[in-house]
This record gives structure tokens, sequence and C-alpha cells, in this order.
């Protein structure tokens, strides 16, 4: 008879946890949260102090019967949900919701890792339920309630039905917005640079740009005809080595993974969504079968601390001196610097056991969690190495003409010992952010050089980037939006409400996006300020260390957004979205209208809701079914991804992912191919949606 009871939050992390603890220990999941506010009711007393009433959900009925017959005769009851706000919070309400005696025993233990060390260190080791992390995570979840409740039908009446408005993802909806109002608003100038390919003596060749004329500013050149001037005169000049400088520099590696830098390198090497990224690293945490035997392979994966314990550094200490030779090693271990307002109870992201490399898992692993292993265990091994040392040559070279000198420049890198890059190498969000690598060839000052070629190239200034899941989870962060549990949840959550949209990896603001924004700014600016969502994170933050009462920060909140509710509701004016179609309803022979829906426009009946009649929207693509001829339209699945089907459908079932073009497929003869950018291609393939041959596509 099993003497001791444990909770969980997954039935994944049963069995690796019962392995360690043996039979004296039954190990039960929880499946998350079994209390929350009410579904049909608010459920936050305004007047009580904002009071909240908590109701046990009703699909953790049968969980909650069973968890309170083994608490009966347990000897100790053992809360080990996750070591987070969250995981607190969930112990606090499964304790509450079991009604448990006064006299009952209860524990709860945290582990950063599911190993049988810290399993085992945490169960001689319980303590008291943080009250204090509890307040926190009640304070998130009230005021989400009250901005839930109070905001959303505001929207719904005023714009469309079925909105909603979140404290956090409204601001990431703002973020976005502005940055394509920015880019909307950019105004793009002209400008030239100049290139000369110049040879030594030795016929080596190097590129080099136009900087400046000798003794003056830098060049800017801002039309044809001054770059037709200038090249005029360059084709003349005679050409020499002016300055060379070599300068020893260092990278030093990066810290291991915390949330955030996980979620964005991962969008960035593995092209993976926020989403996807944490629930992978969520199987590798709770454990994997290896061998028969489950084992966590990750510690916890919602932090924001890049601290690593002794054991792990000097586990990757010996990693790299047996494989890669002491001379990898620093002199020291290396400590990353901690952020201000870092919450440093947790360590870093890290392998939970270092001696198992990336490689020896593979066989074990699915596809994408060896990736994400990899990619961690890379990142940790990596950050206890020594740095990589290189040498910077600058280059001036002088075109001497009679009156004046230009001089163009160039640089570029030489490695003289790979350190960390040995391993890993951190990806960038844009191109012009890479690291210059350019190999330039062996030159003395006054070397006199032939001009091989010049040109002059037309280029034009670049509106801002559109962010990318990388750079937004990166953009949140600096900004103090969010916590590392909020930003994957976030993300998806501003996609699923139909306000920002993705395609190729950017995010873009939806129409109604834009709309809601704007009536959000309109009339809620100061709730929805980044400054001011920033501060209150902090209080929150500052909740868990007792630092303010919950009641105290989300009054601080309520107070002000429940003036400007009241101002919206009578000011905001009804926002139109409907535009006329050129169909009749086939129901009522009323005009049916294109609305705006969560995965695209659709066409409606004017007179809803008394007819609920509704078409989809269907766009020619100007192709042929290569199985029936009848036209393939643009299609959207549930989720909003954009396909292409058969007009015929069901009758044929014809569907590609890829736009389809008319093109006859020299394979099978197929009437349509598809063009298709592959990752790792700098240009486009096209593709046969029937038999799969590939053609390269012929430069214009």
């Amino acid at each position: 008879m099993p003497k001791h009871l444990v909770i969980v939050e997954s039935p994944a992390k049963c069995k690796t946890i019962s392995k360690y603890l043996g039979n004296d220990y039954v190990i039960k999941a929880s499946f998350g949260h079994v209390r929350d506010l009410p579904q049909k009711k608010l459920g936050v007393d305004i007047k009580d102090n904002f009071l909240p009433t908590y109701e046990p959900l009703k699909d953790k009925a049968k969980i909650l019967k069973e968890l309170k017959t083994l608490a009966k005769t347990a000897d100790t009851i053992y809360l080990a949900t996750d070591p987070d706000r969250e995981g607190e919070a969930i112990s606090w309400h499964v304790k509450e919701a079991m009604g448990l005696k006064k006299t009952a025993k209860v524990e709860r233990i945290v582990f950063n890792e599911i190993t049988e060390k810290a399993v085992k260190y945490a169960i001689e080791n319980g303590r008291k339920i943080n009250e204090n992390l509890v307040d926190a995570q009640q304070a998130r979840r009230i005021l989400d309630r009250l901005i839930g409740y109070k905001l959303s039908p505001i929207l719904s009446k005023k714009i469309r039905r079925g909105l909603s408005a979140g404290r956090v993802q409204s601001v990431a909806v703002r973020l976005i917005c502005d940055r394509e109002k920015a880019i909307l608003a950019f105004i793009s100038e002209e400008y030239w640079t100049i290139e000369a390919e110049l040879q030594t003596q030795k016929n080596s060749k190097f590129i080099a740009k136009l900087s400046e004329i000798k003794g003056e500013k830098k060049l800017l050149i801002t039309n044809k005809g001054d770059a037709d001037t200038l090249l005029s005169e360059l084709k003349t000049a005679k050409y020499q080595i002016d300055t060379i400088q070599r300068k020893r520099n260092f990278r030093f590696p990066y810290p291991p993974f915390i949330t955030s830098t996980l979620q964005q390198e991962a969008s960035r090497k593995l092209n993976w969504s926020a989403k996807k990224t944490m629930m992978v690293a969520q199987q590798l945490y709770e454990g994997v079968d290896i061998g028969g035997e489950s084992t966590g392979l990750i510690t916890y994966m919602r932090t924001d601390s890049t601290r690593l314990s002794d054991e792990a550094t000097e586990t990757a200490k010996n990693y790299i001196s047996e494989t890669y030779g002491k001379d990898y090693l620093p002199e020291k271990v290396r400590i990353a610097k901690a952020k201000k307002g870092m919450q440093d109870a947790h360590e870093a992201i890290r392998p939970s056991y270092v001696d198992k490399a990336p490689d020896t898992l593979e066989s074990v692993l699915t596809s994408d969690q060896y990736k994400l292993y990899k990619l961690i265990w890379n990142r940790l091994v990596s950050s206890q190495m020594k740095a990589c040392e290189l040498e910077t040559t600058s280059i001036t070279v002088a075109a001497n003409l009679s009156t004046k000198t230009y001089l163009l420049k160039t640089s570029g890198n030489v490695i003289i010992f790979d350190g960390f890059t040995k391993i890993y190498n951190e990806s960038k969000d844009h191109e012009e952010d890479a690291d210059d690598d350019t190999k330039l060839p062996k030159l003395t000052e006054k070397e006199a050089l032939d001009l091989k070629n010049i040109e002059g190239k037309q280029k034009f200034t670049q509106p801002p980037h559109r962010y990318t899941e990388a750079t937004l989870v990166k953009e949140m962060e600096e900004k103090g939006i969010g916590r590392p549990s909020t930003y994957a949840p976030t993300i998806s959550t501003i996609q699923d409400r139909g306000y920002v949209d993705k395609e190729k990896r950017t995010l873009f603001p939806t129409e109604l996006g834009m709309i809601v924004n704007d009536q959000l700014v309109k009339f809620f600016d100061p709730i929805i300020d980044v400054d001011f969502t920033a501060v209150m994170e902090t209080k929150l933050d500052q909740i868990s260390e007792g630092e303010h009462s919950w009641q105290e920060v989300v009054g601080e909140y309520y107070t002000p957004f429940e003036a400007l509710l009241k101002i919206a509701d009578t000011d905001m004016e009804k926002i139109k979205q409907d535009k006329p179609s050129d169909e009749i309803c086939p129901t009522c022979e009323k005009p049916m209208v294109i609305k705006a829906g969560r995965f695209g426009d659709f066409i409606a009946c004017s007179d809803f809701p008394a007819c609920k009649t509704t078409k989809s929207i269907v766009v020619k693509s100007g192709t042929a079914c290569p199985d029936c001829s009848s036209d393939i339209v643009e299609k959207r699945t549930r989720k909003g991804k954009i396909f292409y089907g058969c007009g015929n459908y069901p009758a044929c079932k014809f569907a590609a992912w890829d736009k389809p073009i008319t093109k006859t497929c020299t394979g099978c003869q197929s009437p349509i191919m598809t063009i298709k950018t592959k990752k790792g291609q700098s240009s486009p393939t096209y593709v046969c949606p029937k038999c799969q041959h590939e053609e390269e596509v012929a430069e214009a």
C-alpha cells in the first residue's frame, strides 16, 4: 500500500518520477488547473476588494475525486506541480479543491529537472505553499478576467461580435500595428554605391567600396548623374593600398538559453513558432522513452535566468576537455551576467545530462525532439567554451587623381582560433546583421593595384522590417511586456483571434487587427501603453516578492480602466465592416454582404441574425485542374491557411499548398506546376503537384 501521494501537472511526468521514488509513492496528475473563475459570470467581486470566486472545473471532477480518495490514506501529500507562479497556483488550487483536513501533512516540492537526484532532493526539502507566488498568479488571472469581461463586450458591440482583448495581447498587437504604420509611412530614398574590383601584383582580387574623398566628409551619392561622374573619374585613377589596420578581436560565447532566446533561435534556425518550440521543450522536460525508461532530458523551459548549477558547468567542462581538448576551456567558469529584473529562481534551459550528446540520442527521439535537444545542448556546451579569436583586417585603398584622392574601403575577418564556434553560432534575424567573414588576399601598404572593374549600384533605403515571431519575442522581452510563460500563448492568441497574420515568417496586422487597435489606442491608450504595461509587469512580479498586495496592484490597473470603459461605451462609434457584394441570398433573396471572419472574408446574408446563410468566397487562380479541367480556386483551412483546390469539390478532390501556374510538366504532362522556394535555396523551383517533378526557373 503506497504511503505517500505525489501530485504533478502532467501524466507524462508520472512515469518519469515513479521510477525514482519506488513503491511507497503513488504519482498522479492533476492535468493542469482543477479550479478557475466561473465560465458564465465575472466571478470577481469588485466592491469587495476584487474577491474571486473559484469553481471546480467540470472535466476535472473524476480526477479530484480520485485525488481525494488517495489523500485519505496518504501519510504525506507532495504537491509537485511546475516550479513557477502558475505551478504554485495550481498546487494551491489542488489543495483547496481537495478539502484536506488541517492535520494533513502537505509538502510543496519543486525540481528544475526531472532527474533522480533532483526529485529525491525535492522530497527531502519540502516547504509550504508560497502565498506570494499564488497571489502574483491570482492578480494576473483576475486582471485578465476583468479585461475580458469588461472590454470584450464593447468591442463586440462597436466593431464585430465575438471580439476580445487582453492585457498583454493588445499591446503585442499594438507593436505590430505601429510597425506596419511605420512601414506604410516610410518614404524610400535613392542612393548609389560604387564598388571596384581590384587586383594585386600577384593576381589576387578583392572588392572595395567607395567611401569618401580624402580630407573631406563621407560621400553620399543620391542619383545616377553623380554616380556616373564619379565612375568616369575613378576609371582614370591610379590605385594603391593606403592603410592596413589589423586588430585581434574576440567573439564571446552566448549564454545558455532562457525562454525568450530559445524561442528566437528555434524560429531562426528551425523556422518554428514559439508555440511549437514550447510544446517540444515540454516533451523533453517531462521525459522521453530511453531504453524502456522515461527520462527527462532538459531543465524547466520557462525561465529568464541564465544561471547554471556547479554540477552542470563541471560536467560541461569535463566534456569539452575530453572531446575538444583543454585548449577550448576558458581560464575560469563562464557566468552570464544577470539582466535587471531577472527572476533567478531557476536555472537556464540546459540538458539534464550534459554527457548525453545529441548524436547518442538521435535514434530514440523524434525528429523535432532531436533538433531542439541538439540546439539546447550545443548552446549550453558552447557557453562554457573559449572565445573565438579572430583577426580583423581593415583596408583603405587610395584612388589617386591629380586634384584629389578618393578612398575605398573593405574589411574581413580571419579566424585564428575557432573556440565556441566549433559547435555553435547564433543566427541573425536579417542578412545585413550577419558577421563579415570576407577573405582578403595578403596585402602590403603602398602596394600598387590594378582596376579590373568598377560599377555603380542603384539602391533605395528600406523601411523597418516587419516582426517575425523571433523579433517580436525579443521586442517584448526588451520592453518588459509579458514574461517567459506568456510569449508563446500571446503570439498564438493574436493570430487565432484574427488580429495578426503570418506570411513567410513575418507578422502583419489584418484589417480587423488595425481597426481594433485604432479603437483601443483612441479610447484605452493609457492602458495599452507599452511603458504602463511594463511597469505593471514589474509590479506583478514584485507581488511574488511580497512587495505589494495583489489587490493594490489590481486596483491600480482597474481604476483608470473602469473610467475609460464608461467613455468608450458612450463615445466609441459603431464601425461597419460589411462590404456590398453582387450576390443575392439563396434562402431569403436579400442582398448578401462581404464580412471579415477569423479565417478571412466570407459572404453572409445582410439580414443576419434573422437569416444565417453564409457562403465561401471563391477566388479563381486562372488555372485549370489537372484532374477535371475545372477552375482552381483559392481556399482556406479551418485555421486560416491558404491552399488551392478544385472548384468542383467534392466531386474532384485535387488540392495543392503552393499557388499553381499554367505550365506543362515535362514529367507527367500535367497542365499546371507550382513555384516553390525550398529551405536553403536562394532561387525558386517549378514543382509538379501531381508527380513532384522539379524544374529550374529560368532567369529573366
